[in-house]
This record gives C-alpha cells, sequence and structure tokens, in this order.
C-alpha cells in the first residue's frame, strides 16, 4: 500500500506540500498540486483521515466535555457544536465530566490523548487556575456557559447574575415580595452568579434576603419538587418561586399540583434557561432565555477561526439574558 512519504518522494515536494494538497490548502500551485495527485494516481494512493494527520499534524477533530450527556440543555449545546462543525469539515469526540473535579480533569486529559485539534468544555467543578495552566499546553481549550478573566479571548458565557435579576425583578413587579428561590449547587459558576442576580433584585426593592427563603437543589426535576416540599415542611409563607433552571420548576410545578394549589393564582414560578419542553408544561413556564443553542455555534466557530484560521466575524463572547414571559406568573391579587 502506497504511503504519504512515497508520494512525496515521487513528486519530488515536501510532506507539508502534499499535506497542503491533501487538504485543498490554497498556497499550493496548480503545477504543483498537479505532480503531487499525478504521483497519487500512479501509486495508487487513497488519502485517509490517518495520514493526513501524520502530515499536518491536524487531526480534524474537536473534544467536546460537557457536564452530562442526557437532558435538553446539554443535548441542545452538543447538536448545535457537532452541527457546526461538521458542516466545516470537522469531527467531534465528547466525554463527560459529571461536575466532579476528577472526572472533569480526567475527560479534559482523554480528549488530548486523542489528540484532538481543540477542546470545548462546559465544567464546573475544576478551578480557573487549572483551566488557564491547561490552555497553556499543545490543545488549546475553549469554555463554554464559563468565564476566566485570563482566558476570556477563549470563552463564551453568559450573563448569568443579569438572568437571575431579570427573573426575580419579573416577580417583584408583579407585587411578589415574599419569594422563595431555589438554587443549583453553589460551586458551579451559573448557580452561584443567578443567585447573586436574585439578591441584587431584592436589594433594589429594598427586601432584605432571608436565607431561610433558599433552598439549594440539583438542577434536577427532584430538586425543584424536594425544594418546594422544603419550604411547606418549614411553613415558609411565600407567594412566588424562582428556580436555577426550568428542569427544577418543573419539579415545583408537579410538587405545587400534589399540594392542590391553582398555578399561578396561588402560586408563582419562573424558571432559567429555556429548554424546549417549558412551552409544553401547564401552565406554560415563564423562565429566563438561555440561548445556549447560539453558544454552541459560536464555540464552535471561535474554534474554526482560532484553530482552523476559517473566516468566522463577529464573535461573540458574553451573551446577554432575555426575559420569556408565559403563563406561571401573574401579577399577586392577595396581600
Amino acid at each position: 500500500m502506497a504511503t504519504i512519504y512515497q508520494v512525496s518522494e515521487l513528486a519530488g515536494v515536501s510532506l507539508s506540500t502534499v499535506s497542503r494538497v491533501l487538504n485543498e490548502n490554497d498556497y499550493v500551485s496548480k503545477k504543483t498540486k498537479q505532480k503531487v495527485l499525478d504521483a497519487m494516481e500512479q501509486l495508487g494512493y487513497k488519502p485517509n483521515s490517518i495520514a493526513r494527520s501524520l502530515a499536518s499534524n491536524c487531526t480534524n477533530s474537536v473534544g467536546i466535555l460537557v457536564s452530562e450527556l442526557d437532558g435538553a440543555f446539554f443535548g441542545e449545546m452538543m447538536s448545535a457544536i457537532e452541527a457546526q462543525l461538521r458542516a466545516a469539515g470537522k469531527h467531534v469526540i465528547i466525554t463527560p465530566g459529571h461536575s466532579e473535579e476528577n472526572k472533569e480533569k480526567s475527560g479534559l486529559e482523554f480528549l488530548i490523548s486523542r489528540n484532538c485539534d481543540a477542546i470545548i468544555a462546559h465544567v464546573e467543578a475544576v478551578s480557573d487556575e487549572y483551566l488557564v495552566k491547561l490552555n497553556k499546553g499543545k490543545t488549546p481549550i475553549y469554555l463554554i456557559s464559563r468565564y476566566v478573566d485570563q482566558m476570556k479571548e477563549n470563552c463564551i458565557s453568559l450573563d448569568n447574575v443579569m438572568g437571575g435579576y431579570l427573573a426575580t425583578k419579573h416577580l417583584l413587579e408583579q407585587g411578589h415580595k415574599q419569594i422563595n428561590y431555589i438554587a443549583g449547587p453553589l460551586f458551579k459558576p451559573d448557580a452561584y452568579n443567578r443567585l447573586e442576580g436574585h439578591k441584587k433584585a431584592l436589594k433594589e426593592y429594598g427586601i432584605a434576603f432571608d436565607e431561610q427563603s433558599l433552598f439549594v437543589g440539583d438542577f434536577k426535576e427532584t430538586g425543584g419538587y424536594k425544594g418546594l416540599q422544603h419550604f411547606f415542611n418549614i411553613n415558609k409563607e411565600f407567594t412566588a418561586v424562582v428556580c436555577a433552571n426550568d428542569e427544577m420548576a418543573s419539579g415545583v410545578m408537579k410538587c405545587a399540583r400534589e399540594h392542590k394549589l391553582d398555578l399561578p393564582k396561588d402560586l408563582a414560578i419562573i424558571g432559567f434557561d429555556n429548554v424546549h419542553f417549558t412551552n409544553y408544561l401547564y401552565p406554560t413556564l415563564t423562565t429566563v432565555d438561555n440561548p445556549v443553542e447560539k453558544m454552541g455555534i459560536m464555540a464552535a466557530n471561535l474554534v474554526l477561526k482560532q484553530v482552523y484560521k476559517q473566516n468566522r466575524a463577529n464573535i461573540e463572547h458574553i451573551f446577554t439574558p432575555n426575559l420569556l414571559i408565559r403563563d406561571s406568573t401573574t401579577r399577586l391579587t392577595r396581600s
């Protein structure tokens, strides 16, 4: 079987020139390109991805690390990244980190060992310092849904403080003052920042934050269910609940119905993310739009621009959330 080295020798050109021909690089003259093609035909050489990788030091593969492989949020994220990279002729290798430091590190090291040209990572447990150090290695790291100042040019993130603020402000504008909050795990930057936004809105309206109004959930439906049940158990009076994501909001709805509450008359509920099922809940869920699909596309475009030198204009690094008002929130009609 002919090799790329034999093609190089027969054509009388360097390996890098053969590589440029294989990768359809425009910087090769027509005459030189034809010599390489003639040599390939004479030798019966059939290019493959491994040969191209050896010749160009480029695997045309991008690693993706996400917290989980299930759930609407991560499904939308992975799908958007993969589709954008595939359209550009790149492949993806996906592995989960499960929001645990050792598993995130193991996942990142696995993707590096697979010689990925770059890694797009949704990581929550590893430190900023670890990411900065890792990014100085041979494989560039791009972060999605996380901001690290020393890597800001490699980050695609959401203003989560603003998102948390918008959610609570909406309820305050509707006359609600007794507002409980179900947070995600607070070691996660998204969860922590959304809670900070909630506190900011309360402060703006002159309402002191009460620790009893807070329940730390798990970003899953079960966390929302347990959170609302907790507030019932401690006899905490409230008229509205802000949830740090839509899955927990759906759990709150389930628990509320088991307690015979009329939604939203008896309890206003707001979520965060705007995943696809929110429009099909009853009542439809008021939520903060987290444009994860757009962010995934932008992360892929950032890699295509910086790593593969493709023309990708207007890279947006920080996205601004929007409030989507539906039927699960309403103006308070009782004191």
